[in-house]
């Protein structure tokens, strides 16, 4: 399994394209990728197409299509995302303008590499989202056992 780590500016064209951060490309074989909205914060996450086939048949193995909530729950689930590929030339990827609307994205993101995926974040988001040293350090003796 790949892991992504790092973090990386980058500013969106007229088109909707971003530059792919090639530390990222160069891990992966292939190149497809899906985007879709999380679920708490106001990101987007970007799996390699492995990753996200792994995730949606664990999810979908959970699921009874003979109930409607998990039929709608599904519908939902599959709602909003794209599959993009760097292009060859310049890794650039174009991210559908409703996915980056979703988070408000203006002119600048971040990339954040999260280990199994990869963070998109509007610059201002990204930043306003930061928790402070004394923050982190509770909410992490609350996680350890």
């Amino acid at each position: 399994m790949i892991k992504f780590i790092g973090e990386y500016s980058a500013k969106v064209d007229d088109k909707g394209r971003v530059v792919f951060p090639a530390d990222f490309k160069a891990l992966m074989n292939d190149t497809r990728l899906v985007v879709r909205k999380n679920l708490y914060e106001p990101c987007l996450e970007i799996f390699t197409y492995a990753e996200w086939e792994r995730q949606s048949e664990e999810i979908k193995a959970r699921l009874d299509f003979f109930k409607p909530e998990h039929e709608r729950f599904w519908r939902e689930y599959m709602r909003s995302r794209a599959l993009v590929c760097p292009d060859g030339k310049l890794g650039r990827i174009n991210i559908p303008d409703k996915l980056l609307q979703s988070i408000g994205v203006q002119k600048e993101v971040v990339f954040l590499g999260a280990d199994h995926k990869i963070e998109l974040w509007a610059r201002e988001s990204f930043e306003a989202s930061a928790l402070g040293e004394d923050e982190m350090a509770a909410l992490a003796q609350t996680l350890s056992k």
